[in-house]
């Protein structure tokens, strides 16, 4: 079976990405033929590492071109782009004939179902419906901003019906996708599953993520805020890197809280990090999934979250392997953090826990879930 993957380039230490470059990766070296078709690689390797096995190719349609002109111009720039990259799209599937072609709901989704090259065509969404293509934050602004995602809704949801399939990462999700195409509910599988596991002895929260508005870091900030006053001797590492960086460090100066919480650069060595951790603290506002929870508890770390949209509620079994607490509520996150600190006994507990209830997410588990997906999806063709 031929399978390719449609994504915009494999550039960003970020969680699509990894996932997209595992799941090629198990595919190749199960016997399938996979490629993945990216736009704006220009040349540049993989962020992760990728199977040879994989064919890896790039229709060098460079987008940033439309950006930093005016508004006529950048549409101009936009239309003529994507004319370029729907006809090199068109050409490359006819010659190739997958099996299968799967897209990430980026930009190609606009067209692909008009391109009857025979492949059957699979949605993949790694972000909740509700914030798909940052449409939400064009809400936010108002005014003629909310009729263009109101447009990029419809659109979206038109050129969704047209797939053969829908796969996303909950069920909560997949419940707000009813009545577009058949949905299905394939989670994200563990990236790594060390040998090793955190002691939960070192007095270290740790949380990972983007700078950005998602990831609510201004929350876990205020709620360390209340943590430092009754355990002063505990510090949190922040992993990411992104727009409110400065905002965050004032608002950490602001707190004095410079001496306990560091900001610090995507690392290649998360896992040790991991495992010189004690907590894992996620405060987002919203997820697709939240494949770092899915990190810590492989590597023994007890899980604190808002109880956010979504994915944090599949993944940690509240009061078994974790906690999860009210949405948005910083007093609830930092008394959670508190009783962890407080309960070593509770913590190594919870870590135990943790590593061997995240098993279920084994590659191989979610996988066979994929492969199974296919092999009915191609029999019903």
């Amino acid at each position: 079976m031929k399978i390719f993957y449609i994504y915009t380039a494999l550039l960003t230490k970020g969680g699509a990405d990894r996932v997209i470059t595992e799941k090629a990766n198990w595919l190749a070296e199960h016997g399938y033929e996979v490629g993945i078709i990216t736009d704006t690689q220009m040349g540049r390797p993989p962020i992760f590492p990728l199977s040879p096995k994989v064919k890896l190719h790039d229709l060098a349609v460079d987008f940033n071109q439309e950006y930093g002109h005016s508004l006529p111009i950048r549409i101009l720039w936009y239309f003529k782009l994507m004319g370029k990259y729907k006809k090199e799209l068109k050409d490359y599937l006819y010659k190739e004939k997958p099996d299968i072609v799967i897209s990430t709901l980026g930009r190609d989704l606009d067209f692909l179902t008009t391109i009857h090259d025979g492949s059957i065509k699979i949605g993949e969404s790694h972000i909740a419906r509700l914030y798909s293509r940052n449409f939400h934050l064009l809400e936010q602004k108002g005014g003629v901003f909310k009729l263009l995602a109101k447009y990029g809704r419809w659109k979206q949801e038109r050129c969704t019906k047209k797939l053969d399939a829908l796969v996303l990462l909950t069920k909560q999700d997949a419940d707000s996708w009813q009545g577009t195409t058949k949905t299905y509910v394939i989670p994200n599988s563990l990236p790594f599953y060390p040998q090793e596991s955190s002691t939960c002895e070192n007095k270290r929260a740790i949380s990972v993520g983007r700078l950005s508005e998602q990831k609510g870091m201004e929350y876990l900030i205020e709620a360390w805020s209340y943590v430092h006053k009754s355990h002063p001797d505990w510090k949190l590492d922040i992993y990411g890197y992104g727009e409110l960086k400065e905002e965050m460090t004032r608002s950490i100066a602001a707190l004095n809280l410079t001496d306990v919480i560091s900001i610090n650069d995507p690392t290649n060595d998360i896992i040790q990090k991991y495992l010189e951790s004690s907590i894992y603290i996620m405060s987002s506002r919203f997820e697709g999934f939240g494949m770092v929870l899915l990190e810590a508890m492989a590597c023994g770390v007890p899980c604190i979250s808002f109880d956010c949209p979504y994915g944090p509620a599949d993944i940690i079994r509240s009061g078994e392997d974790g906690f999860l607490v009210e949405h948005l509520n910083t007093r609830a996150l930092a008394n959670s953090i508190c009783q962890l600190i407080e309960q070593p006994g509770l913590r190594k507990q919870f870590g135990e826990k943790a590593k061997k209830n995240i098993i279920r997410y084994s590659k191989d588990n979610v996988m066979k879930q994929w492969t199974e997906l296919f092999n009915g999806l191609t029999h019903h063709q």
